[in-house]
């Protein structure tokens, strides 16, 4: 398929879009639907779903490319929903990993299974791994050490100074093996 197929099924995907959301929309003021009545947030998580709509319509590496801003806006609506429901504001001081790394793998890992595009899902499932895990981290760090929300957790530091000497260990023993196999290789 050449590029000038992938720009029409573009356009024709947004145009299809553009027609659908319009007469949500307009069913839903003739009904009398009151769309900020469900919470601005969702909002933003439309916004992602058209994106992944466009992705898939799109397909192809242009596909991809549209599906990274569709995990990313998400899940960025997603956490403002959860900041929305529950007052915390204060945790995008460590919310941010889930959009991105976080969105960008799931962006990528949904759009790679789905579309049959394994090397595609597969560092999309590393971009998301990474991202839960500076969640884990920095939230361990922010609520637990710090108590950015409230309470300290007795003994973070301990777990924290432990989970810091176990993470470097990691490091050094993955480090010393990927070596030893490229010189064996």
């Amino acid at each position: 398929m050449g590029e000038r197929d992938n720009e029409r099924r573009t356009t024709v995907a947004i145009g299809v879009l553009l027609i659908g959301l319009g007469a949500l929309f307009l069913v839903g003021r003739q009904v009398g639907f009151g769309w900020t009545e469900v919470g601005w947030p969702l909002f933003v998580i439309g916004a992602g779903l058209v994106l992944w709509f466009v992705a898939f319509a799109v397909g192809g590496q242009g596909g991809a490319g549209f599906a990274v801003p569709a995990g990313i806006v998400t899940m960025t609506g997603i956490v403002l929903a959860v900041q929305n429901a529950t007052g915390l504001w204060e945790t995008w001081a460590y919310a941010w990993a889930l959009v991105a790394p976080g969105g960008v793998g799931i962006g990528l890992l949904v759009y790679g299974l789905l579309a049959r595009q394994p090397e595609v899902a597969r560092g999309g499932g590393w971009a998301l791994m990474v991202g839960l895990g500076l969640f884990l981290g920095f939230g361990f760090f922010f609520e637990a050490v710090i108590g950015l929300s409230g309470a300290r957790f007795a003994g973070a530091e301990t777990i924290l100074s432990a989970g810091l000497i176990i993470l470097g260990l990691v490091i050094v023993v993955l480090s010393i093996a990927g070596r030893t196999r490229r010189r064996e290789g």
